[in-house]
């Protein structure tokens, strides 16, 4: 069985860990330039992780936990859960001290709530407006789990990571000789609209530039590459000579309230050293 993560969210490879598992690069290290909920990091033994994400609330959620004593993380994270029994005004009371005054919160405070507010929130979501607010509604759970026992695994785990936020080309230039790379990208648009989790979105563009970035790496210096990403983008990595596999994931989101499994890809190119 997988092992959860910290944060609920949309698209989690926790479910499809045993179909993703057997092509994850060959390496001694793992980059991940889209960290996401850590699912891949929490699920594997590489010896060494980059872990980047150009959200910095999900990228200091991940390093206050590392940074300070992890009780003294449990202990300030608990203390919001314990508020309101799930009430949505509450939730969107917290969301305003979030969005409206992240200046004057500590870092552990920011922390908190963000982990509050994705337990809390629909679905998983993590979705912000133009001006950068999160705007994820209530999720109108009876019991919204607190996740204590996987930030203790995840404080011990990434001991081996160096955990940053960055860009994703940023990411890409850190690659060296002994590393692989997943990507798990916003997906490409057709799987019900949910692609665009940051303000500037992730745009077909995006996904082409990502795609020849990644064969250039391979081309030039030899590492390992697995993408995932919905079925939509298989033209564009079998064009750039990508091995394709299809498998079926489970939804934990359907605009028509259907979630039955959907297909994805996972795009591989073999190391060549």
């Amino acid at each position: 069985m997988a092992n959860k993560t910290i944060l609920k969210w949309a698209g989690s490879k926790v479910r499809i860990m045993e179909q993703l598992r057997p092509h994850l690069p060959n390496a001694k290290h793992l980059v991940e330039p889209f960290a996401g909920s850590c699912a891949v990091m929490m699920n594997t033994d590489y010896e060494q992780y980059l872990i980047a994400d150009a959200n910095p609330d999900l990228i200091n959620l991940y390093n206050e936990i590392i940074s300070v004593p992890v009780y003294l993380f449990i202990n300030e994270a608990d203390e919001l859960f314990g508020y309101s029994d799930n009430d949505g005004d509450i939730y969107y009371y917290f969301r305003d001290i979030f969005n409206k005054k992240k200046n004057e919160l500590s870092c552990v405070e920011k922390a908190s709530l963000f982990l509050y507010l994705n337990r809390h929130g629909y679905n998983g979501l993590c979705r912000y407006n133009q001006k950068g607010e999160f705007n994820v509604p209530f999720g109108k759970y009876k019991k919204p789990y607190f996740p204590e026992k996987e930030i203790v695994a995840f404080a011990e785990h990434a001991k081996k990571a160096v955990i940053t936020c960055l860009e994703w080309q940023d990411t890409l230039s850190l690659v060296e000789d002994n590393d692989g790379v997943y990507c798990d990208p916003p997906y490409m648009a057709g799987r019900d609209g949910f692609t665009q989790y940051h303000t500037a979105g992730f745009t077909d563009a995006d996904h082409e530039a990502l795609a020849i970035a990644l064969k250039d790496i391979n081309d030039i210096q030899g590492n390992p590459i697995t993408v995932s990403n919905s079925p939509q983008a298989k033209t564009l990595y079998a064009d750039l000579g990508f091995t394709i596999h299809e498998i079926e994931a489970p939804r934990t989101i359907a605009a028509n309230g259907c979630r039955k499994p959907a297909k994805e890809i996972i795009a591989v190119l073999k190391g060549v050293k």
